[in-house]
């Protein structure tokens, strides 16, 4: 819950600030001279650039959350085993060992969106970002079906 509130305030944070760049985007613009036009339009990029990465971002957690749930409610949801440090963090040894098996586990029904789904986890709990993403993104496209980009 906390995650989705940090997320949900990081959002109206991003909203407000693309509202104010843009404002002074126009008002660059409106000054009329060729400079501050070219300047105006330039600054106007900006929030574009920042909504539609703020939405493609909000699409994919949204996504990823209803396979959450699909998967919860078929009782498939990775179980929490991992070993911790006394400060809580995840032992890196553990998330390792984890990883190794989901990753099997992936390569023996590369197809099932599920085991995309909890190597995703796995990437996660190991503190690789970038390719948990990818895991993610791969899940969801074998979940709807959509041809998977090489």
């Amino acid at each position: 819950m906390r995650a989705k509130i940090t997320y949900a305030v990081t959002a109206a944070v991003l909203v407000v600030y693309f509202v104010l760049v843009g404002s002074r985007g126009v008002l660059l613009i409106q000054h009329g001279t060729a400079l501050t036009v070219a300047f105006g339009a330039a600054v106007l990029i900006l929030p574009v650039i920042g909504v539609w990465f703020l939405w493609q971002n909000t699409r994919f957690v949204q996504r990823a959350n209803r396979l959450a749930v699909e998967l919860e409610a078929e009782g498939g949801l990775p179980v929490d085993e991992l070993k911790r440090t006394p400060g809580g963090r995840i032992d890196r040894e553990s998330a390792d060992e984890v990883f190794a098996r989901r990753k099997a586990e992936t390569e023996d029904s590369p197809d099932d969106w599920r085991c995309w789904f909890r190597l995703a986890v796995a990437y996660h709990d190991a503190r690789d970002t970038p390719r948990a993403r990818k895991a993610m993104q791969r899940a969801i496209a074998l979940h709807e079906g959509r041809p998977l980009g090489v």
